[in-house]
């Protein structure tokens, strides 16, 4: 597995493959089958990765904190939702959630940990969401999380493997 260190280096070296491995997957891949080799992997190496050692997730990014979270994210910091708002948040770009106001995210603390504990959104939890369904739609996001995350890097290259991709 690649260090955390090293996966957005290696990625940008794989930039212009992994891109035309999305074009291939989108062109050639069954969505089921390709929804259950995601899941697969998913499961193989998830399970035998410390995610707390990398956090390239919290550093590179911020958090979306729907709105429905935001009562029970406030009473875990022990705040009123207002004051949560804030002093860490902003409306999305949309207006519909809001995200956090920093990168890294506001919440990511220096031992690798969330402030947010179990109420931690769950876009961060199914981050990088490689065992969710309808992966063919996503590919350009998760094409993106193969330079973040070192386990969506090992599940690109891979699936390279698998559909015999040069």
């Amino acid at each position: 597995m690649i260090s955390p260190d090293k996966v957005f280096e290696a990625a940008k070296k794989k930039e212009k493959q992994n891109y035309k491995f999305r074009t291939y997957l989108k062109n050639h891949a069954e969505e089921k089958e390709l929804d259950n080799q995601f899941l697969t992997l998913h499961n193989e190496i998830f399970p035998n990765y410390d995610c707390s050692k990398c956090r390239n997730c919290c550093k590179m990014y911020s958090a979306e904190i729907p709105e429905s979270d935001l009562k029970a994210d406030a009473e875990h910091l022990e705040i009123t939702t207002d004051e949560f708002i804030n002093k860490f948040l902003k409306p999305d770009k949309y207006g519909l959630n809001y995200v956090t106001q920093h990168i890294p995210c506001n919440f990511f603390m220096d031992n690798g940990d969330c402030m947010l504990g179990d109420c931690k959104p769950q876009t961060c939890k199914n981050y990088p969401y490689t065992n969710q369904p309808d992966r063919i739609f996503s590919l350009l996001g998760f094409i993106e999380s193969v330079s973040i995350c070192p386990v969506a890097y090992e599940i690109c290259e891979r699936l390279k493997q698998a559909y015999r991709f040069k």
